[in-house]
């Protein structure tokens, strides 16, 4: 979506910005020099606050006041139409109400017993597969994606056959869309559904398992198979989306940065290092991420009025040069390595980071292994860019090797 302002009309600009993920949008160097806080247009057509700055990004995460729960009641200010329930968007507040919380970051962690080995095995049978198949390939299509909804599949205890259906959900479950989307109801009745029914097959192992004998149990009486079942469907939707996308783009960018690919080809061990960069750079967030002013606040130059829409742009703040020196530049050697907001902050910082980063650390160890040769097989400006979507990834990553 391009960005349109007339001042002498009165116009806001709009947001998001444009969906090409090879490049920062041209608006983020403005607003981090001139308008930290600005007052945009949302694809829903709200109003909304888009702060860019690092520390006033900060601020919003970190500051309770600005509230994601909120941002899902009746009448309050949108982004976009929302394609799950109102009560799931706060989904890991309903986790910790619910006395769940043990369980699921038990599930997350990356060094559960023999997780880190599956995840090398897996990784590497999908390059086989490329290899067998021969150049070009779809890299999204037959490595990113089966990659990381293999991961989630093995995570919930369900069959790696479930993959498929589940994430066909999800080129629904996140459009950002002015209207409703009546598919998104549909599919997540229909995902609802078959979870149930997960937690009542006796070959379910993993968190769904965990889950399921809770029933069992007199101290959680109150839980209902649809709280469990949403568990399951949300942590798929939400954490394969997420580590999908960020390691289809980090992909992208490695192969925009070939030294940096010489180097982790000749030295693997810089590869940890390397993914904390490469999130920082990350363009895969292609929204704001959502709050809600609780109260009137400062913010900034800006006075927040209480029910107004907050917006943090990950991209502008992971990139403000007050807080990582030469940000367009790609250092393995930053002293704040860890600073970036792709995970979040605050008390929704994401609860799946240290999965998430070893998720790319093991596929690009692999890949750079298997296929250093990895390289893009067209023009990087014959990429087509997903729109109408909240994580910016490419339609389709054709590579040789």
């Amino acid at each position: 979506m391009t960005t349109t302002v007339d001042p002498a009309a009165g116009q806001l600009t709009a947001f998001p910005f444009d969906a090409d993920g090879t490049k920062l949008p041209a608006q983020v160097a403005h607003l981090l020099a001139n308008e930290p806080v600005k007052k945009v247009r949302t694809i829903a057509g709200a109003e909304a606050w888009l702060v860019s700055s690092y520390r006033l990004c900060r601020q919003v995460l970190d500051d309770p006041r600005f509230s994601l729960k909120d941002t899902s009641a009746p009448g309050a200010p949108r982004q976009y139409a929302l394609t799950i329930p109102p009560e799931v968007v706060n989904n890991m507040g309903n986790i910790t109400g619910a006395g769940l919380r043990k369980a699921v970051m038990k599930a997350l962690n990356p060094k559960a017993p023999g997780l880190e080995d599956w995840l090398t095995a897996h990784a590497n049978r999908l390059v086989d597969e490329l290899v067998e198949k021969g150049a070009p390939a779809d890299l999204r299509r037959d490595f990113t994606v089966p990659y990381s909804t293999g991961l989630h599949c093995q995570i919930l205890g369900i069959p790696q056959t479930d993959a498929a259906g589940l994430y066909e959900s999800l080129h629904v479950a996140f459009m950002n869309s002015p209207r409703e989307i009546p598919a998104a109801g549909m599919n997540w009745d229909r995902d609802m559904a078959h979870m149930v029914g997960r937690l009542d097959d006796p070959s379910t192992t993993g968190l769904m398992a965990e889950l399921a004998a809770l029933r069992d149990d007199p101290d959680y009486a109150h839980l209902t198979d649809e709280m469990l079942a949403t568990v399951g469907v949300t942590m798929f939707g939400a954490g394969v989306i997420s580590v999908m996308g960020f390691l289809t783009m980090g992909i992208v960018s490695l192969i925009q940065h070939p030294d940096l690919k010489a180097m982790l080809i000749a030295d693997p061990s810089l590869i940890p290092a390397a993914v904390d960069e490469l999130l920082r750079i990350n363009l895969s967030i292609a929204d704001g991420l959502p709050r809600i002013a609780t109260e009137t606040m400062r913010l900034g130059d800006v006075e927040v009025q209480k029910g107004e829409l907050v917006l943090v742009l990950v991209e502008a703040a992971n990139h403000d040069p007050q807080e990582f020196e030469d940000p367009h530049s790609v250092r393995l050697d930053r002293p704040n390595p860890n600073a970036h907001l792709s995970f979040g902050g605050g008390g929704h910082y994401c609860p799946a980071t240290a999965l998430g980063k070893r998720h790319a650390q093991i596929a690009i160890e692999v890949l750079l292994d298997r296929i250093p040769g990895l390289d893009l097989a067209v023009p990087i400006e014959q990429l087509v860019w997903r729109t109408g979507f909240m994580k910016r990834i490419p339609e389709r990553l054709p590579v040789l090797w």
